[in-house]
């Protein structure tokens, strides 16, 4: 297989609210307060700063006392450190996150570089499948599919996917869906309708799966008058 210089979104969020309920990014984010300091506190530490980096898969909550809360996800983002949860970013580093946040030209890529030892070419018909579930969250891809496109075993095509992406394809599936969703309702979209494009079952499903991954309802996210941005 030839590879790709496929790059993966990063899809950045806006709302005003004052903390985030319980949850696990399923890709790393960077966050930071819209007018102060922000902190991250899980089961096993809390972390406050202006600019923070959260790794993905562990449960915690944010706090913003002042109010409103800056994010971004970086899919495909191979996390870099051993901290159990989350690390403050400081100096060029934290400007650089700042930049990417207000979606400043280059610095999303820039922040990639500078928070990863590296990355995986990706082969090219991976790649298009990648593309493929990201441009049409409905599809319904399966396993076997995955594998017939990418002409090999179904085991390594699952494990192929996963290096490449760092969720399992199910989960990659149903996370590129929310953001997708998720970008949808930032715009005004009825949360119902989001729900379908999005390929979910119902609205009790997407709020359920919005929750468990942002911290906040659709509704909760409607009323903080979220934004959202994608590259």
């Amino acid at each position: 297989m030839s590879s790709t210089g496929l790059r993966l979104p990063a899809s950045v969020f806006s709302v005003n609210v004052e903390h985030l309920a319980p949850h696990c990014n399923p890709a790393p984010c960077v966050i930071a307060g819209r007018r102060g300091s922000v902190s991250v506190i899980s089961a096993s530490e809390r972390v406050t700063g202006d600019v923070l980096f959260i790794r993905p898969g562990v449960e915690h909550k944010v706090v913003c006392a002042n109010g409103g809360i800056n994010a971004i996800y970086l899919d495909g983002l191979a996390w870099p450190g051993s901290f159990p949860c989350a690390q403050r970013l400081q100096g060029r580093l934290a400007d650089i996150a700042v930049d990417a946040l207000f979606l400043e030209a280059g610095a999303q890529a820039e922040l990639r570089h500078r928070l990863t030892s590296g990355t995986t070419p990706i082969p090219q018909q991976l790649g298009e499948v990648i593309e493929t579930i990201i441009a049409e969250p409905m599809l319904r891809l399966s396993q076997l599919e995955l594998a017939h496109r990418l002409k090999i075993e179904r085991t390594r095509a699952l494990r192929m996917f996963k290096a490449a992406t760092g969720l399992t394809f199910r989960r990659f599936k149903q996370w590129s869906a929310l953001q997708h969703a998720a970008r949808q309702i930032a715009a005004g979209e009825l949360v119902r309708t989001a729900a379908m494009d999005a390929g979910f079952a119902d609205t009790a499903h997407l709020s359920r799966t919005f929750r468990a991954s942002f911290g906040l309802t659709p509704s909760e996210a409607i009323a903080g008058g979220a934004q959202a941005g994608a590259s």
